[in-house]
């Protein structure tokens, strides 16, 4: 379901589609944490409180590597946008997934410093106009996360009511879809990581192989709810 703050930005990102702009957040804090102790882990979640529904331009959490120690911490949900896609008035609602890793605009931040997790637990394409959301969930004892970018202290207009403001903002990478999303989402399903092995990749790798994690999610991982 495409939230209020969607824009042609989303459309940039995703090859012509939006791709998953709603999804659930609501992994318990100290499960989160106890997820990541192959590193020291600072957690400045504060009381996060479980999200069961998670729609761009809001706070979510995300997890990041500042030198050695794993960072928990929350970012607004949007990337910068290029400025071809800003409002007349300068409003800049943000790109909620990137596709096209190649882009100039994208490039810039791909380094480990600007890679981080986003943690979920379940997430929503729509079915079509009218029709709501089929929502994609993970078996127990899988721990899934979308493998992000994210940039510190940005300040841009958000929202004319808010003028300017700064924030630290995040998105997610997408792919080509796997045999759950296909049917209902041909174009593209966001990349999602549910191995420690994959995580560390992630967020320490050089570019050259941390790339090879936006695939498709394996088959058979995903069970489909399409009643909401």
């Amino acid at each position: 379901m495409m939230g209020a703050a969607t824009s042609a930005a989303a459309f940039f990102a995703g090859g012509g589609t939006a791709v998953c702009n709603l999804y659930a957040a609501t992994m318990p804090q100290d499960a989160m944490r106890g997820l990541f102790d192959r590193r020291p882990v600072d957690d400045r979640l504060g009381n996060l409180e479980p999200k069961e529904q998670v729609y761009p331009d809001q706070d979510a959490p995300i997890v990041r590597l500042e030198s050695e120690t794993i960072v928990l911490q929350t970012a607004r949900w949007g990337l910068p946008s290029p400025k071809r896609h800003h409002s007349a008035s300068g409003i800049d609602r943000g790109v909620t997934n990137v596709r096209n890793t190649g882009s100039p605009h994208w490039r810039r931040w791909l380094g480990p410093e600007h890679r981080c997790l986003v943690p979920l637990t379940a997430f929503a394409e729509p079915l079509g106009k009218g029709r709501g959301s089929a929502w994609f969930r993970f078996p127990e004892g899988v721990a899934p996360m979308f493998a992000g970018i994210w940039v510190e202290r940005w300040t841009s207009i958000r929202k004319l009511k808010d003028g300017e403001t700064t924030d630290d903002l995040f998105a997610f990478l997408t792919t080509d879809p796997n045999a759950e999303v296909g049917p209902i989402h041909p174009k593209a399903m966001p990349a999602i990581l549910t191995e420690p092995d994959q995580w560390e990749t992630w967020l320490a790798a050089e570019w050259a192989e941390a790339k090879t994690l936006q695939r498709p999610l394996a088959d058979g991982l995903l069970e489909v709810d399409q009643h909401g």
